[in-house]
C-alpha cells in the first residue's frame, strides 16, 4: 500500500463500506508500511505518546531558556499566573502546548508530529482532553492514529512544512490533527471529525511562517498555544453539528494553492514579517555573533570569552 487514501472523500467513503472506525485504515497502513505487527504498532503509539506527556510536564517544571533568550519560561508561567482571562481548563490548555514547544525550543526530546516547529500543539491538546474527559490512553492513541491519517492527506495535497506552504501548513495542519483527534476521542461522527479539520484549515489559511532570527522560537512558540485553541474551538463548533460548508478536501486544496503562491520570504526564510522587523534584525544580528564566537579557532579553542 503506497498511500492511504489520496483525500478525505475516499476515507470516509471506505468507513461507510466497511464500518470500520477512522483509525482502522490507518493502523493497517503502518503495519504494512513498518512491516511490523499490530501489538508493535501500538506500543509504538504508546511510546510517542509519553514522550508528548514527558515534554508538557518537562516544560512546565524545568528550566526552559532557549540560548538566543527569546524563550524563557513562558508555559510555566502562563500556567502559575493568578490573573487569568480563561478559564482554569483553557488556561493549562494554552500553558501545555507553550510547554512542550519550549522543550523543543531548548533542545530537549519531543515528537514531531508533524513537524517540530508544531511539536506543542498535539501534546497541549490530547493532555488537556484526555484530563477533562478522564480517557484512557487507548482512546488517545486512536485519536492519534487519525491525527497521522489527516496529516498524510494534507501531506499529498498541500505540505505539512512551513518552508513549501508557510506556517499554515505546518502549525495549521497540526491543529486540524488536534481537531479531529478531539471530535473522534469525543465520540463525533465522520462528518464531525472531518468539519473540524475543515473549519481549522480555515482559520489558519494565509498565516506565514517569519521566525525571528531563522530559529523556531519566535512567533513559533505562541502560534502553537493559538493553534491549540483553535483546534478546540473548531472541534466545538463541529460537534455541535455547524458544517464547515467549504468541504474538507477544498479547504487542503485552497491550503496548497496558497503556500504556493506565498512569497519565498514568507516561507521560513527569516527574510519577512516579524523577522525582517528592526527588532528581529537586531535580535538575528546578536545571535550570528554569538554563533561565530562559539567557532572554536584552529587550534581547537572556543573564540567566547
Amino acid at each position: 500500500m503506497a498511500l492511504l487514501f489520496n483525500d478525505f472523500k475516499s476515507w470516509r467513503i471506505h468507513t461507510q463500506e466497511t464500518g470500520e472506525p477512522l483509525y482502522q485504515p490507518v493502523l493497517g497502513y503502518e503495519i504494512d508500511q513498518k512491516g511490523k505487527t499490530e501489538e508493535d504498532i501500538w506500543q509504538g503509539m504508546q511510546r510517542a505518546y509519553d514522550v508528548m506527556r514527558e515534554a508538557v510536564q518537562t516544560g512546565l517544571n524545568e528550566d526552559m531558556v532557549s540560548r538566543s533568550g527569546m524563550i524563557n519560561n513562558g508555559g510555566k508561567r502562563v500556567f502559575q499566573s493568578n490573573i487569568t482571562v480563561l478559564s482554569p481548563e483553557f488556561k493549562r490548555l494554552i500553558a501545555r502546548a507553550l510547554a512542550a514547544k519550549e522543550v523543543n525550543s531548548c533542545m530537549g526530546r519531543i515528537v514531531a508530529a508533524p513537524t517540530a516547529g508544531a511539536s506543542g500543539i498535539l501534546p497541549g491538546i490530547l493532555t488537556t482532553l484526555q484530563e477533562l474527559h478522564n480517557l484512557p490512553d487507548r482512546k488517545i492513541l486512536e485519536g492519534l492514529l487519525v491525527g497521522a491519517g489527516i496529516a498524510l492527506i494534507i501531506e499529498q495535497n498541500a505540505s505539512l512544512a512551513g518552508a513549501v506552504g508557510g506556517c499554515q501548513a505546518e502549525t495549521g495542519s497540526a491543529a486540524a490533527m488536534g481537531a479531529g483527534a478531539i471530535v473522534y476521542c469525543l465520540g463525533g461522527d465522520v462528518d464531525q471529525v472531518f468539519n473540524a479539520v475543515a473549519i481549522t484549515i480555515q482559520c489558519m489559511l494565509g498565516l506565514v511562517c517569519d521566525p525571528v532570527a531563522g530559529l523556531v522560537e519566535v512567533p513559533c512558540v505562541v502560534r502553537n498555544a493559538s493553534a491549540a485553541a483553535i483546534a478546540y474551538s473548531s472541534s466545538q463548533i463541529a460537534l455541535a453539528g455547524v458544517g464547515a460548508v467549504i468541504p474538507v478536501d477544498e479547504c487542503v486544496e485552497a491550503l496548497g494553492e496558497i503556500g504556493q503562491s506565498m512569497e519565498t520570504r514568507y516561507k521560513e526564510t527569516a527574510m519577512g514579517g516579524l523577522a525582517a522587523t528592526l527588532t528581529g534584525k537586531a535580535i538575528a544580528k546578536k545571535v550570528l555573533i554569538e554563533d561565530i564566537e562559539m567557532l572554536p579557532d584552529e587550534d581547537g579553542s572556543s573564540n567566547a570569552s
